[in-house]
Order: structure tokens, then C-alpha cells, then sequence
């Protein structure tokens, strides 16, 4: 029975040695196909079995190993299977929180104070949108120690309409705002409240623009602004203000040039000076030329760049050609943990009525007006994180600027008192050359999505030429704020702020003696905190608290701030 096996084994081989002969020589390269499979091996355990290390035989002596070489006939193989779509394995999103297009916010306080906001935005279509707000910030005086009305009237509307298409974007902004306050500051050891009882100093500020801005994709014409302004108060004064710049960008050797046009115009009038009865006309137009370019390597970043202005005054005719730097510079040191920069740059900064308004509301409504030359301002800083949720900014400049606006406190003349805001109770413009020092420095962090901090502090030393001091500028400014989320109902937030002193002059004459007296304004702390409580996710309320150290602090000479403000509120969130 062995010899018959063992024929058997010999014939096998023999025939599976002449076909694979017979295979090579006639397909010797069979090239490659792709077999489809009709279905896929689904092992069970009854398949699964351990393959032993040294298998056993029944033949008494083994046979010697042969080399065997393979080949494939691969034909396609026919198949309707067709695999079924993946399914991702289901993952727990959390509760994602809805966004609302629109809101209004009011709240009541002492002093009688009304704070009322209303925001509503629509899309007109995938393209389109308008939008509009409306403020509105109040109180009915009740100052400590006032005698005279100290009112006080905020309101602005604000419009606009929006197109945003693939290659560009613009939008029309209309505004209007109202303004009404008094000149309340007037000095209580100088006049006895009895005769000032029919005085009445209130001052109206009415501000109407039109205005709107372009942008573009892949076009050399980049941007554009264009802003007109009309400013008038109840004293028949009146100012309008044009500004446009475009703006054009394009590649040059790899590297992006900027060009900046700008057209800025200011012309107005008032009705008298403060001294002398006759009109007041001013009008300066401004026309810049602002060249730069970029360059930007692995760590580095330079830009270099000049300002050129033309400024034609419309009243005198004395027009002046204005050259200023406008360079740039940062450099990773260490990736952005630490970035040094610094920058030398000039300016030709139009003043206007309406900006002057803006820092300070009891201004007497007879000012010159003029442009402040601001030749150089040099600085060098030190940007970056101390921590992935820790950013800081250490900057120390030098500015040198030529008719800089200052604010200093009217005279009083007993011989001349034909306006209410005459009793040395309001503020003129004066123009000096200063020099500034300036050292910055901030620290931010960002915790949490529940916890912010930041806080800074800005100290500057001055000098001029012809003033005895920098009217009002105080030396030393620091801040400092928190946003807080207690629970996921609760929030809170605080913000303080420190001003250092401050100088201005107090001059009158009385009798025909006059006197000058410089007054040195104390410096001031100012705590503000708020809470409130999401009670759906539409409605909020909320507490707000301003003014905490209760003092009755002097912003402006002799005009005292209302001391602790509670404001109570509500605020609503919806769709249309």
C-alpha cells in the first residue's frame, strides 16, 4: 500500500511540473486584474484554530521539500455587490446656544436716569441686509452743590444697508444725533445762587452724516471711505466735514504695495468770538498721499512708508506742504511669545468742532479751529504671551506735535457777561507745541470662556513751548477690568480706572483787577460693577453700579461729577 501511495505522489507532481512548464512559457507576464469579491469572509470561532509548530505524520520517513513556484490565472469575476454606506458612530453634542439678530436693552436709576437700546438687523436676501439702532442715555441733574440745571440728553439714531456679492462688498451708513447739556460749572465761591436762578445755560449739539464704505476682491482698487458730516448747536453755530480715501493695493516683486488717497475738508463757523462780537469763519482742506511697502520674511516684518499732505486754509489763504514719516517694524524673537516692534510715524490731524465736542461737551461755542501737526512719533515695544491665555505690551514712545489742541478754562470779566456761558463756566482751545514721553504697558487673560482680566497704565510727561503747563492732561492713567461668568445663569464684569492730576488756569476780573491762578485738579478713582441673571435665554436682567467710591470727583474745572449711580435693567433678545 506504501509503494502504491507513494506512485501516486510521483505522478501528481510530475504533471503539476510539466503544467507549470507549460504556463510560464506561453503567459509569462499575466500583468494584473482586480478581483472583485462576491462576498466578504465573515470569520466565526468554529474557524478559528491553532496552527501546531511540528505537525505529525503517518508516513515513517518525510519527503524532501520541493521548489515550488506559483502562478495565477486571475480572470474577472461578475458581481452585483454593492457596500453599504458607513454610518459614523453617534456622538453626545452638547446644547448648542441660539443667536438672536436683534435685541433692546432699558434700564432706570437715580438722578433720573434712563438708558434705552434698541438693535435690529435683517437680511433682505442672501445678498442684502439693513440694520438700524437706536440710543438713548439720560439724566435729570441733581448734582451736590449745583446750583444751576445739570441735565443732561444723548440720543442718535443709526441706519444702515448692506450688499455683500462674491468679488465685493459695500454698505450706506445715515446717522442723526442729539446732544443736550449745561454750563453748570460755574464757580460757587464766586457768585451766590439767588442771582443765578433765571441763568440759562443750556447748549443743544445736532450731528447728521451719510457715509459708506466699498470693498473689493482681486482688484488693485482695494477699499474706499467717504464720509459727510453736518454739525450745528443752539448757539447758530455750524461746521461741515468731507472726508473720502480710497485706497489701492498691488504685487511688486512678490511683496504687496499700499497706496492711500485721502481728502479731508472741515469748514465752519461761529457766531461771535468770545471777546469781541464779530464772526468766526474757518475751513482748511487736506489732501494726502500715503505710499507704502510691505515686506514680510519668515520672522521679520518692515514697512516703509511717507505721508505727504497739502493743507489749503480757505480764510487766509496760507496753504503749507507737510512731509511725515510712516515706518514699521516687528520682529519674532521668540515665535509669539515675544515680538520686539517699533515704528516712526507723522500725521497731518484734522480738528474739527464735532471732535472737540466729543472729549469735552462745555465748550464755549467761539473756538478756533485748526489742524495739529504731528511731525514724529517714535516708539519701541516688546508685544507677546506669557502663557497660551496670557498676552502682554510694554511700549515707550517719543511724540512731537505742532499746534496740538488743548482745553483750558474761560475767563470771567464782570465787565463783559452778554452770554450764559460767560461766569467762567466753559472752555476754550488753545494751540501749543508739545513734546510727549510716553511709556505703556497692558496685561491681559483670558482664563476661561468664563473669566477675563486685563489692566494698563499709560504714564506721560510733557513739555511745551509757550503755555505754562499742558492744559488738563494728566500724567498718569490706569485701568483696569473683569468679566466673570459665575454659573451658567449668573455673569458679572467690573471696570476701574484711576486719572492723575490735571492743570488749568482760573482767570477773572473783578473791579478791573484781574487774576490768574493756575488750579491743580485732584486725581480721581472711578469703580463700576454690574451682575445680572440670564433668566431665559431672550431675557436678562441686570444691576449695574457706577461710581461705587462716591466721590464727586472734578472732571473738567469746577464741574463735579453725580457721585454713586444704581442703574436696574432688562434686556430681550428676539427674532422677527
Amino acid at each position: 500500500m506504501t509503494i502504491k501511495f507513494q506512485y501516486t505522489i510521483a505522478l501528481v507532481v510530475l504533471f503539476a511540473g510539466i503544467q507549470s512548464t507549460y504556463s510560464q512559457k506561453k503567459d509569462e507576464n499575466i500583468g494584473s486584474e482586480v478581483i472583485n469579491v462576491v462576498k466578504p469572509y465573515t470569520p466565526t470561532i468554529s474557524d478559528a484554530f491553532k496552527v501546531k509548530e511540528t505537525p505529525t505524520f503517518e508516513d515513517e520517513e518525510t519527503t524532501k521539500k520541493e521548489a515550488i513556484q506559483y502562478n495565477i490565472f486571475s480572470f474577472p469575476v461578475a458581481s452585483t455587490f454593492t457596500p453599504s454606506k458607513g454610518k459614523a458612530a453617534g456622538v453626545e453634542k452638547g446644547k448648542q446656544e441660539k443667536t438672536y439678530n436683534n435685541y433692546a436693552s432699558l434700564g432706570i436709576g437715580n438722578y433720573g436716569t434712563a438708558i434705552g437700546e434698541l438693535f435690529i438687523t435683517e437680511n433682505l436676501n442672501r445678498n442684502e441686509y439693513v440694520g438700524g439702532m437706536f440710543r438713548h442715555n439720560s439724566s435729570q441733574g441733581g448734582i451736590k452743590d449745583v446750583s444751576l440745571d445739570d441735565y443732561f440728553y444723548d440720543s442718535r439714531l443709526d441706519l444702515t444697508y448692506g450688499n455683500q456679492q462674491q468679488s465685493y462688498s459695500w454698505n450706506v451708513d445715515l446717522g442723526y444725533r442729539n446732544q443736550v447739556y449745561n454750563w453748570y460749572g460755574v464757580p460757587q465761591d464766586l457768585f451766590q445762587a439767588p442771582l443765578l436762578a433765571d441763568l440759562d445755560v443750556k447748549q443743544a449739539y445736532n450731528t447728521l452724516y451719510v457715509g459708506g464704505k466699498i470693498n473689493t476682491k482681486e482688484s488693485v482698487f482695494s477699499q474706499a471711505e467717504v464720509l459727510y458730516k453736518r454739525f450745528w448747536d443752539g448757539s447758530d453755530s455750524a461746521e461741515n466735514r468731507f472726508f473720502v480715501k480710497p485706497t489701492f493695493e498691488f504685487d511688486f516683486l512678490g511683496e504687496k504695495v499700499k497706496t492711500d488717497f485721502i481728502v479731508d475738508y472741515v469748514g465752519g463757523s461761529f457766531d461771535k468770538g468770545f471777546a469781541s462780537p464779530e464772526k468766526i469763519n474757518y475751513g482748511f482742506a487736506n489732501f494726502g498721499f500715503q505710499p507704502s511697502f510691505v515686506l514680510v520674511k519668515e520672522d521679520f516684518a518692515f514697512k516703509i512708508g511717507a505721508g505727504i499732505f497739502y493743507s489749503v486754509n480757505n480764510e487766509t489763504s496760507d496753504n503749507k506742504l507737510y512731509f511725515y514719516p510712516q515706518v514699521t517694524a516687528s520682529y519674532k524673537v521668540v515665535g509669539d511669545l515675544m515680538i520686539a516692534y517699533a515704528g516712526a510715524e507723522g500725521t497731518l490731524k484734522q480738528n474739527s468742532y464735532a471732535d472737540f465736542v466729543g472729549q469735552n461737551q462745555f465748550l464755549s461755542p467761539t473756538l478756533a479751529v485748526a489742524p495739529t501737526d504731528q511731525q514724529y512719533d517714535l516708539y519701541l515695544g516688546l508685544k507677546g504671551k506669557l502663557a497660551s491665555n496670557v498676552a502682554y505690551n510694554v511700549r515707550g514712545s517719543v511724540m512731537n506735535e505742532k499746534s496740538k489742541a488743548l482745553f483750558t478754562a474761560n475767563p470771567y470779566s464782570d465787565t463783559n457777561v452778554d452770554a450764559s456761558y460767560k461766569y467762567g463756566n466753559s472752555f476754550g482751545v488753545t494751540y501749543d507745541n508739545v513734546r510727549t514721553i510716553s511709556i505703556f504697558g497692558e496685561l491681559k487673560m483670558d482664563i476661561s470662556n468664563s473669566f477675563a482680566f486685563g489692566i494698563n497704565g499709560t504714564y506721560n510727561n510733557y513739555t511745551t513751548d509757550n503755555e505754562f503747563r499742558a492744559w488738563n492732561l494728566p500724567e498718569l492713567k490706569l485701568g483696569a477690568n473683569l468679566d466673570f461668568k459665575i454659573t451658567n445663569k449668573w455673569f458679572a464684569g467690573a471696570n476701574v480706572f484711576y486719572v492723575g492730576e490735571r492743570d488749568d488756569q482760573l482767570q477773572l476780573t473783578t473791579a478791573l483787577v484781574p487774576t490768574n491762578t493756575v488750579v491743580t485738579l485732584k486725581s480721581y478713582f472711578d469703580a463700576n460693577l454690574n451682575v445680572g441673571y440670564n433668566y431665559t435665554d431672550r431675557l436678562s436682567f441686570y444691576l449695574k453700579g457706577n461710581n461705587l467710591a462716591n466721590s464727586a470727583y472734578q472732571k473738567w474745572l469746577n464741574y463735579p461729577v453725580q457721585q454713586i449711580q444704581v442703574v436696574v435693567g432688562a434686556s430681550y433678545k428676539f427674532d422677527f
